[in-house]
């Protein structure tokens, strides 16, 4: 009788276990969305949308500005900078993908700012000023441990994790792409060839084979063009071009299908271009607001597996046990 109570007592605690976990865990979106900033009255926000333009929703609702959202490999969280909370300088914020739960990543702020998850989420890239000089960063993604890495910023990862792309600035009026191999620490120039042209916003296609970039072939103050290059420096291809008109700011799809980016059309809009259709029209997807930037596409199809966030288990379990 002691044993058969204490087995439906086992088991009660379980299900109850059960139902707290789930009600801990940050959902992922079920189905496509692109997450961007923009400009729609007095500050900078975050949005998310469906890949076709229609959804618009204010995830941010912040007096401060809000940039730069970036998608955890599984979906769960959103990364991004921010100018709230914490002086006058900006720095990392994590939260669900409805926008509650705000944290900051770091315990110390620091003008930390571009930040990027790395493929497998357990760490994450961004650039920190000190003393007014840009330097690449690395941290684990729980903000613990941090460490320096390279002179530069706007860093992105590549797909399977071992190199960073980022941004120098090698003149006071040009900027260049490196390569980092995060493991050994060697870098080497990218793009461009020459110098006097300038290069910047680097963007990995999933498959890790292209880097997308905008270039200004004369003077950073020129309108750019989108530009993909193979990995190994090979098969420069233009995508993008409006010479009357910016464009900026590449975002891959998920399936490396298309790029979205933002356009000067009067004010900086969403637009999306189909690569396999390179000789087709791009598409605008916004068109409100003065400024439209793309951060990030996420696909649940191409999401990392959500593993059991074991770690919170002896906090739920505690209070279980104060209830």
């Amino acid at each position: 009788m002691r044993r058969s109570t204490l087995v439906i007592l086992c088991l009660f605690s379980l299900g109850l276990l059960e139902m707290n976990v789930c009600v801990v865990f940050p959902k992922a979106p079920s189905t496509a969305k692109i997450m961007f900033g923009t400009y729609r009255g007095e500050n900078r926000e975050l949005y998310l949308m469906n890949p076709d333009g229609s959804e618009q929703v204010n995830i941010t609702n912040n007096r401060a500005d809000d940039i730069s959202g970036r998608w955890s490999p599984t979906g769960e969280q959103i990364l991004f900078a921010s100018d709230r909370d914490r002086g006058e300088g900006w720095d990392l914020y994590l939260m669900d993908t409805d926008g509650k739960n705000v944290q900051p990543v770091f315990e110390k702020s620091e003008d930390r700012r571009h930040p990027e998850w790395s493929p497998d989420g357990k760490q994450i890239a961004y650039m920190r000023t000190v003393g007014g000089v840009g330097y690449v960063y690395i941290a684990t993604s729980d903000g613990k441990n941090e460490e320096r890495f390279a002179i530069g910023g706007s860093p992105a990862w590549s797909p399977e994790g071992n190199e960073l792309a980022f941004v120098v600035r090698v003149a006071p009026d040009r900027l260049n792409i490196y390569l980092l191999n995060v493991r050994t620490r060697k870098q080497k120039h990218f793009f461009p060839p020459d110098d006097i042209s300038t290069a910047r916003e680097p963007a990995w296609s999933p498959n890790g084979t292209k880097l997308a970039f905008m270039w200004h072939q004369k003077r950073p103050q020129d309108e750019g063009e989108i530009y993909t290059l193979n990995r190994d420096g090979t098969g420069l291809q233009e995508f993008v071009n409006h010479p009357e008109e910016g464009v900026t700011a590449p975002v891959w799809d998920p399936d490396g299908k298309a790029l979205i980016y933002s356009q000067e059309v009067g004010k900086w809009e969403i637009h999306v271009f189909k690569i396999m259709l390179a000789d087709g029209p791009s598409e605008r997807l916004t068109d409100v607001g003065l400024w439209n930037n793309p951060g990030d596409w996420f696909d649940p199809a191409y999401a990392l597996p959500v593993s059991p966030q074991l770690q919170l288990l002896p906090t739920v379990w505690g209070e279980l046990k104060r209830k």
